[in-house]
């Protein structure tokens, strides 16, 4: 069962059966069978789409920060800017993508240079980016609308097919997002929601349609993800947690640096992978740093994330609570000090709430584990540092390398934090944050590859690279009559022998440590459990297409969705799992 559940008071909102694997293998089918026609549409017509995507997420945005705020419990103000960040990008890449995947023309020898492109000798080297089909995004529950749409953009107007699987306490707007994305106009199986549980994820990933895997989440996820797709030798990008520091030294800008400090801790309730989590400050200003920081986490609002004047609400679940309240504890064997907070917290109507304070803990040990974890919610570690060199090292001390927010104004001093941080972008005086123009991911326990702008896109495309090195036609050879043939006056071939060749006893080699295959010579050998046979893909019906679609942009007010056809988002299934929201 997946249910959907308030964390501001623990009420249950909705309850869905998970897809059973008839109904699965389903999904599955019309995903495949939009993988063969989706991509023979052209770019203006995805343009066109996307950008009527964002106008919905627009025109909706009210009722669907609302289900945002019920379902995870961030405060209703930043998920109205949750909202507007997913039509920023759903805009970018529809303004960018004819860039990003135009063919990029090589000079080498194969290519004709400025003087010979009038040559009847035509000759080209390019690299072009194919989609490369079906992805599967395992996505979280902290950012439930932006995390999907910073895949989701990018890989509809590359042509590719998304498969969402969103984490379970957010089923609501997991189903809100498919129903924009079809409102939209996209056709058939070209995105969809599919209700299941982390279990069916390993069946999901072996099935041969599903080509790639993007997966935001905890490390252990990442790794299972990853080890799996490995193994089955598909493409795959992993965004994990974070430990990110908040460095401020001697020249840095005060009060812009406190103030700032605080909104990077407490972003989403504190429950974000790249807040900003150790706070790394130069002696010289330390006291007073501590003094104002501690204030400003003290004075935060806590209470119903429905109100507009509330800081902070609810952590996402129970278990997060409770991890939070082992972490603290943690930290306070290893000798730190709990200057604010530090403890569960009760609101107003919402004792049951999994409410907790913003808390600063001075003084943990460098080497002790909680100084190594990510910790999610609105919880800091303050740390006085002495010069460039300490503060690089302990920024460095984590097995973790998503981002860093550095506050000085010392040219030296950003050269060389630029440089010498193990990360995967560098912030300077301004908060780390996720923007669709720059590429965002991480190194070390952080995961690998990235999403945003065209490094993002260009993940789950085949860089393909094409030559043409063709002669004039008339220089062309022509063949010799049959009479006219010549013998050749190399030996003739000896018979095989019966003897292994050296190709043969290398090929015997390798055959060693191959897996012993249980499956027919047909199959790829897999050790995981495979799904039902796969059902035939149906054919889907055609969809109007627009011949020429609009260059400006549609008004929201007329977005009238259309209604579906009886079978249009239900698979064949008697289980009643899906539900259309229109």
């Amino acid at each position: 069962m997946i249910q959907s559940l308030n964390p501001a008071n623990g009420k249950l909102l909705r309850s869905f059966d998970p897809l059973t694997p008839e109904a699965l293998n389903a999904k599955l089918a019309i995903a495949a069978s939009a993988a063969k026609t989706y991509p023979k549409e052209t770019l203006d017509q995805r343009m066109f789409w996307m950008r009527r995507l964002a106008a919905l997420l627009e025109a909706d945005s009210e009722e669907l920060a609302t289900t945002m705020t019920s379902e995870m419990g961030k405060t209703l103000v930043s998920a109205r800017a949750e909202i507007a960040r997913c039509a920023s990008v759903c805009r970018y890449y529809a303004d960018n993508a004819g860039r990003f995947l135009a063919p990029e023309r090589i000079v080498n020898e194969h290519s004709d240079s400025p003087e010979q492109k009038d040559s009847p000798e035509q000759k080209d080297c390019y690299v072009r980016y194919d989609p490369l089909g079906t992805i599967l995004a395992v996505m979280p529950w902290n950012f439930p609308f932006w995390q999907v749409f910073r895949f989701l953009a990018p890989a509809l107007m590359a042509g590719n097919i998304g498969l969402l699987k969103h984490a379970s306490n957010v089923p609501q707007c997991a189903l809100a997002i498919e129903a924009l994305v079809r409102r939209a106009g996209f056709p058939r199986g070209v995105f969809q929601t599919l209700l299941i549980e982390a279990r069916q994820v390993e069946h999901l990933l072996n099935d041969p349609r599903v080509v790639a895997v993007t997966l935001t989440g905890s490390e252990a996820a990442g790794r299972a993800v990853a080890a799996q797709a490995g193994w089955l030798v598909k493409k795959s990008v992993l965004e994990l947690g974070g430990s990110d520091p908040f460095i401020v030294l001697s020249s840095a800008n005060l009060d812009a640096a406190v103030s700032n400090a605080v909104k990077a801790r407490c972003i989403n309730n504190g429950q974000s992978c790249i807040a900003a989590k150790r706070f790394l400050v130069h002696e010289s200003i330390y006291t007073e740093f501590e003094k104002r920081f501690v204030a400003g986490m003290a004075d935060l609002r806590i209470g119903d994330p429905m109100l507009e004047t509330t800081d902070i609400g609810p952590l996402a679940t129970p278990q997060i609570l409770e991890e939070l309240l082992q972490q603290v504890t943690l930290a306070r064997e290893s000798g730190g000090r709990v200057l604010t907070g530090g403890s569960r917290a009760f609101v107003e109507d919402g004792n049951l709430g999994n409410y907790f304070q913003p808390t600063v803990i001075a003084g943990v040990m460098r080497n002790s584990a909680i100084s190594q974890e990510e910790i999610f919610g609105p919880v800091a570690l303050l740390f006085r540092i002495t010069s460039l060199d300490e503060a690089i090292a302990l920024a460095n001390d984590t097995p973790f390398g998503l981002a860093a927010s550095c506050w000085t104004t010392d040219d030296t001093e950003r050269q060389r934090l630029a440089v010498e941080l193990q990360c995967g972008a560098v912030f300077f005086n301004t908060p780390a944050a996720s923007d669709p123009r720059l590429p965002f991911g991480g190194i070390k326990h952080s995961g690998y590859g990235r999403e945003l702008s065209a490094v993002g896109m260009r993940e789950f495309l085949n860089t393909k690279t094409v030559v043409i090195a063709e002669l004039p036609a008339e220089t062309y050879p022509t063949p010799p009559a049959k009479s006219e043939v010549t013998p050749t006056s190399e030996p003739p071939a000896e018979p095989r022998s019966d003897k292994p060749s050296e190709f043969q006893h290398i090929a015997d080699q390798i055959r060693k440590f191959e897996p012993t295959k249980t499956s027919s010579p047909t199959t790829e050998p897999s050790p995981l459990a495979p799904l039902a046979a796969p059902l035939q893909p149906e054919p889907t019906s055609a969809e109007p297409v627009l011949a020429e679609p609009p260059s400006s942009e549609p008004d929201p007010n007329q977005l009238k969705p259309l209604e579906p056809k009886k079978d249009d988002d239900t698979p064949p299934s008697n289980d009643g799992s899906m539900l259309h929201l229109g």
